[in-house]
């Protein structure tokens, strides 16, 4: 089985989505890690012309858009399938990406995520003024995924999916920071993702391995 290579800076919420996929399904993978700042070079551009991370190569095929990039992997490749088949299922996790992409990404990730955790690993100021803003939203976001998720283990049901491998990189460090644990405070969502921790797939792409950091640096 040829190997599928991410080119991505690592610790990034859309690099890890594909390496979750890659787990998930048992196909072999290379990150090739980028530095922050590169992402405008000519290099990047001629594979991805909007200067965004991540893009893929596979055998000759070369492929942008994280979304486009783990579907690519489920279906090229044998192995647990993270997609459902029931149509009301498979809503649901196209419904729950959606969520992710528009709403989760700017608040949780980029506006709370990445100013309390990322941030302050590297010595960077918090913009105190973005992280307050994102608060609201970042409410919605949460109580919108409760009400999909209700009971069940994941998100379109019983078996992991696309969905759940987006959510939980975007999710995890949301409690680690003061306005995330008051959010996610007695939430569903806590249960959910204590089952994607167990998962090895999960274990192997933190964010702290991925940036070779100690453990307390990403605590």
């Amino acid at each position: 089985m040829s190997t599928i290579v991410i080119h991505g800076i690592p610790g990034s919420p859309y690099v890890r989505m594909p390496l979750l996929a890659c787990e998930e399904k048992g196909v072999p993978y290379r990150l090739a890690a980028m530095e922050f700042g590169k992402t405008k070079t000519p290099e990047h551009l001629a594979h991805q012309p909007f200067g965004r991370i991540p893009y893929m190569e596979h055998d000759g095929f070369w492929l942008y858009e994280a979304q486009a990039i783990i579907r690519y992997i489920d279906r090229a490749f044998e192995g647990p399938s993270l997609t459902p088949t029931d149509p009301k299922a498979l809503a649901r996790m196209d419904q729950v990406i959606g969520i992710i992409d528009w709403y989760v990404m700017p608040s949780i990730s980029s506006g709370i995520g990445f100013n309390r955790i990322v941030k302050p690993i590297f010595g960077m100021p918090v913009d105190e003024a973005v992280v307050a803003a994102a608060v609201p939203q970042a409410q919605v976001c949460v109580a919108a995924l409760e009400d999909i998720l209700a009971d069940k283990p994941y998100f379109a049901g019983d078996r992991v999916s696309l969905a759940d491998l987006m959510a939980v990189s975007h999710l995890d460090l949301l409690p680690q920071s003061p306005e995330g644990a008051d959010i996610m405070a007695g939430s569903p969502l806590l249960a959910w993702l204590d089952r994607m921790a167990e998962r090895p797939s999960v274990q192997k792409t933190t964010m702290h391995k991925m940036m070779n950091l100690p453990e307390s640096a990403a605590a």
